[in-house]
């Protein structure tokens, strides 16, 4: 797609006409998608067959890529196949796991398998082949300015040769993803340490090393340290594992547990104040932030494993925080601080390597600062998230996809609820549910059922529901 009409040059003082007096033509499309992760591209497969909802998406990089940092040689994703792009909204798409797989002619081997778990490649490769085959997808646009004017929201991305297009729609549906979060303790401390995400291109650096540690107590601090400690002998390298976690939790995937991600779950866990929800989010990582109880025996049985032939070189720390860091180049060193929370005792260690295997943060883009006023944030500078995903006050323009994780709970990153999302939100940007949306699946009830409250209120209005 062109440059949507926008004339070419500069008006008066050499400002871009866009800016000035250039009028937006007609509706270009009914809705504009921000980046391209699996949330945004199961948006894009759910909507391809629906002839009155019209949208684009826009994607920075030049191709679909999830997670490549973490593509590690034989990783499975945690999550069951069913948790694909569509096949929770609608079994029968076209763009369905099943369906790439029957395509490239790899159905009969999965089967023969015997695991409901895809390799974290394959399901990249999957993604892949949806990116470049559904209606709708641009990518190597990075969006750099959103405005809003007559009902419409302009959205004005750069092409890698420096040109620039505008995409104009009513509503925008934001999948910009999360950031990786470092400590504190790392602020302006120089030094080649590495997040989990960029963490394969900085492999064979870290094992050309003396020492490496790795920080962290979810899945990726888990699988690098496994990946690490393969290699430790062979390649004449000690490897840490400190986490501030009292223990290395396995993620809970016990059946009762997994009905936390229930639509019902959501709307009591949204209907909650602020700071009890916070507290919540704090006192549940395990049940979705945690390791993978095969991992964790993975590990245990590989240190058993290499200790038949003496000493491992490795040490794993927990209940231990990372309180202060510093960088000497000279010795091509870290000094880390830490703080063992149970004794109250301080210790201190050093390291060539440093992995930093933290987690992320969703953040509000930049590039929504002109239309600022329209969004809706907390008071800790968080999208302000509706029930249905809005973030705008009207609650039906801007919806975003996993950024709304401190309003409706763990189910926010969980890709098997990705097209439950994606239904609603298509329901709310037509006025009508073309995908089926689930209100109730869980055997159990949260909260106080009405029937057994002794302290009657009256059931909320829709619009204290929305916000």
């Amino acid at each position: 797609m062109g440059t949507s009409g926008v004339p070419a040059g500069t008006g008066s003082g050499g400002v871009p006409r866009w800016e000035h007096d250039y009028v937006p033509p007609a509706r270009e499309h009914d809705f504009v998608a921000i980046g391209l992760g699996p949330f945004n591209l199961g948006l894009a497969c759910l909507t391809a067959p629906l002839d009155d909802l019209d949208g684009v998406f826009l994607e920075a990089r030049e191709e679909f890529s999830w997670h490549p940092g973490m593509m590690l040689e034989g990783a499975t994703i945690q999550v069951p196949f069913l948790a694909d792009l569509v096949t929770m909204a609608d079994p029968t798409s076209p763009w369905s796991f099943l369906s790439y797989l029957k395509q490239t002619g790899r159905l009969y081997p999965f089967y023969i398998r015997e695991s409901f778990y895809p390799l974290r490649a394959e399901y990249d490769a999957y993604c892949r082949w949806a990116s470049t085959r559904v209606p709708g997808t641009r990518f190597g646009r990075t969006v750099e300015r959103v405005t809003h004017a007559d009902g419409l929201y302009r959205v004005r991305s750069r092409l890698a040769d420096g040109s620039t297009e505008t995409h104009t729609a009513p509503r925008l549906v934001l999948g910009t993803g999360t950031s990786p979060v470092l400590p504190s303790a790392l602020d302006g401390v120089d030094g080649p340490h590495v997040h989990s995400a960029g963490y394969l291109p900085a492999r064979d650096r870290l094992r050309a090393g003396s020492s490496v540690t790795v920080l962290g107590s979810g899945q990726s601090a888990a699988e690098i340290y496994l990946d690490l400690l393969e290699g430790a002998r062979e390649h004449g390298y000690r490897v840490d594992w400190i986490t501030r976690s009292p223990r290395f939790f396995p993620m809970e995937y016990t059946k009762l547990t997994l009905e936390m991600t229930s639509p019902e779950y959501t709307s009591y866990f949204h209907r909650l104040p602020a700071g009890t929800r916070d507290q919540l989010l704090r006192e549940q990582r395990s049940l979705y932030k945690g390791i993978s109880s095969d991992l964790v025996d993975t590990i245990y049985d590989t240190l058993y494993r290499l200790s038949v032939s003496g000493p491992v070189p490795t040490r794993l720390l927990t209940g231990t925080a990372l309180t202060d860091a510093s960088w000497d180049a000279a010795s091509g060193r870290y000094t880390l601080d830490l703080h063992h929370l149970e004794t109250d005792r301080g210790l201190r260690t050093t390291t060539e390597g440093l992995v930093v295997a933290t987690g992320y943060a969703s953040r509000v883009p930049s590039f929504l600062e002109p239309v600022a006023d329209r969004i809706r944030l907390d008071g800790r500078g968080r999208f302000e998230v509706g029930r249905h995903y809005a973030v705008d006050h009207q609650q039906r323009e801007v919806f975003v996809q996993n950024a709304e994780e401190h309003t409706h709970g763990l189910s926010a990153p969980d890709l098997g609820m990705g097209a439950l999302r994606n239904s609603v939100i298509i329901a709310e940007m037509l006025g009508r549910e073309v995908y089926p949306v689930e209100q109730r699946i869980a055997f159990q009830e949260f909260g106080v059922p009405d029937d057994l409250a002794r302290d009657v209120r009256p059931a909320p209005t829709r619009a204290e529901v929305l916000r």
